[in-house]
């Protein structure tokens, strides 16, 4: 775990070569897995977004660019690499690091939301308020089946918000 624990926020993936983000990743796989196991929680999810997140953070400028994750528990990775290491020993427990994103833990957490087909509606909200910076909305195409999305889609179409930028992120689309 010796690259994880030297990452207190997104600005020190910046300095990682290809080889040092690679290691990084299976100790990010590991490290949730040994948590999760012990604590409860989302483990799939996460493990398949660690590359998703080392990227966005790698591209993007947090806390001034906005991440908002349609499904909020995958966003475990996103913790990890904000400075919340020392806090998922009490993943999901009271008093502990919550399950899902949350403003008060991090200036890095913009919305506290799950998995309903969301996340496109507050960026745009967000995007249209005129913050600085991106704001990124993290969604798949599981939650584009939501009307919400939909509508969020449309109202997006005419719009056209500027600095406003949506990832789907599997396959199937």
């Amino acid at each position: 775990m010796a690259i994880l624990e030297s990452i207190s926020s997104p600005a020190d993936l910046r300095g990682l070569s290809k080889e040092e983000l690679d290691a990084l990743t299976e100790e990010i796989r590991t490290f949730i897995l040994d948590k999760v196991s012990k604590s409860g929680g989302h483990l799939s999810p996460n493990l398949g977004v660690v590359e998703l997140t080392l990227a966005l953070h790698l591209v993007f400028d947090s806390p001034t660019d906005r991440f908002i994750w349609d499904v909020g528990h995958q966003a475990y990775v996103h913790k990890l690499v904000t400075g919340r290491m020392a806090g998922f020993d009490q993943l999901r427990h009271t008093g502990g690091l919550s399950g899902y994103p949350s403003r008060e833990e991090s200036d890095h957490d913009f919305v506290e939301n799950s998995h309903a087909s969301t996340s496109l509606s507050y960026a745009l909200g967000h995007a249209l308020a005129g913050y600085p910076g991106y704001t990124v909305a993290i969604i798949g195409d599981g939650a584009l089946t939501g009307g919400m999305a939909y509508e969020a889609l449309n109202h997006i179409a005419v719009t056209q918000p500027e600095r406003l930028i949506i990832v789907a992120r599997n396959d199937w689309l």
